[in-house]
């Protein structure tokens, strides 16, 4: 990606179903992360610190699995 920087912002609610676009993900309240990457992948984060920035491209931030709240999807 020729951008080191987001472009653009969205506030994101957990969902098992809710496709999303995003290359980063930021997390308000600590707690554990699971995601779905652009690959298909499904992985938990666990004891993410609130404030982090997650560098991974996913199409979903689970409603299963995720305890950690506050959370804003950063686009290029």
């Amino acid at each position: 990606m020729a951008d080191t920087i987001a472009l653009d912002a969205v506030a994101i609610t957990k969902s098992d179903s809710t496709a999303l676009d995003i290359v980063a993900l930021y997390v308000g309240t600590a707690g554990d992360v699971a995601v779905r990457t652009w690959r298909g992948s499904t992985i938990t984060f666990t004891s993410v610190p609130a404030g982090s920035i997650l560098p991974v491209r996913c199409d979903r931030v689970m409603s299963t699995n995720t305890t950690a709240s506050g959370f804003v999807g950063l686009k290029f």
